[in-house]
């Protein structure tokens, strides 16, 4: 692994709060291991192996059930890892996969079968080299069929360029981590307005609600600066939010992330039991378990 990476979590706290029964991480990733799933030659990173039976280990330590599990960009397009893991899950978890212009109708419908329920476009400059949007709106056609959804990966400040290209996509969309706000800007600042005027401007596109770790100014255990960022998302479009754990924290610079802390995040900006079953449970089982 690269010099510096931070291993995930070797014990993490048992969370206070209790999640309903049924919920599910929505957002949580697999790395390798490297011997069996070797890590893509083009890969911006090597990180740590964080396998299928540690992400399963930790599900049920945390009280979940379920997992989707998004391909990470060190595997480029081989998405074996993924599901591979999915496979061994006893039908507990479902993917969203790394895809490329030349992928065929064969090749999605084995996809299909094997659990993924979407596709990810990265623009985070940093972990990928940006795809042509002609590339991209390809594959959005060839997976719109089959009811999948478009994961979008993005920094608030490419929001105002990339909006309209987004907007054109012919699939839902799921916005990765608040559309990685500016925490110092606000939760009422342009940046994050912005952000809420494109998750209204169409009825089918969602929004993970996670990563207080990557975005707080304030860091562990609490995350309080990241809280009404959430809780106005949350409270705005409560048929349309997602969480995760983003186990194993791929990239994180500022500290280890106690998974404990992170699930006790959760009754700050879901409030209401009600809230809380449609974040963890209703939302999730709609979007990746309905097909």
């Amino acid at each position: 692994m690269d010099f510096g990476w931070r291993v995930w979590h070797p014990s993490p706290a048992k969370p206070r709060y209790v999640p309903p029964p049924g919920a599910v991480d929505a957002h949580c990733h697999v790395f390798g291991p490297g011997e069996v799933f070797p890590y893509a030659a083009g890969r911006k990173y090597t990180p740590c192996d964080g396998s299928k039976a540690d992400l399963f280990k930790l599900r049920d330590f945390l009280g979940f059930e379920r997992n989707v599990i998004v391909q990470a960009t060190c595997h480029g397009a081989d998405n074996r890892a993924l599901l591979d893991a999915i496979a061994h899950s006893d039908g507990r978890a479902r993917g969203v996969a790394t895809v490329t212009r030349d992928v065929s109708t064969d090749q999605l419908q084995q996809l299909h079968d094997g659990g993924v329920r979407g596709v990810r476009f990265n623009f985070v400059k940093r972990l990928v080299d940006r795809l042509p949007h002609d590339e991209l709106q390809e594959i959005a056609a060839k997976i719109a069929p089959l009811g999948w959804h478009i994961v979008i990966y993005f920094e608030a400040a490419e929001l105002e360029e990339l909006q309209a290209f987004f907007l054109a996509l012919p699939t839902p969309l799921v916005v990765d981590h608040m559309g990685t706000p500016v925490v110092a800007d606000g939760a009422d600042g342009s940046l994050f307005d912005r952000f809420m005027t494109f998750m209204a401007a169409r009825g089918d596109i969602w929004c993970k609600v996670t990563c207080p770790e990557r975005l707080s100014l304030e860091g562990p255990p609490y995350y309080s600066d990241v809280i009404p960022f959430g809780r106005r998302v949350v409270e705005a479009f409560p048929d349309r939010v997602l969480w995760g754990t983003d186990w194993p924290h791929p990239n994180l610079k500022t500290h280890t992330p106690d998974e404990g802390q992170l699930v006790d995040f959760i009754p700050h900006i879901a409030v209401t039991a009600e809230l809380q079953r449609k974040l963890l449970v209703d939302n999730p089982m709609r979007l990746y378990w309905a097909n």
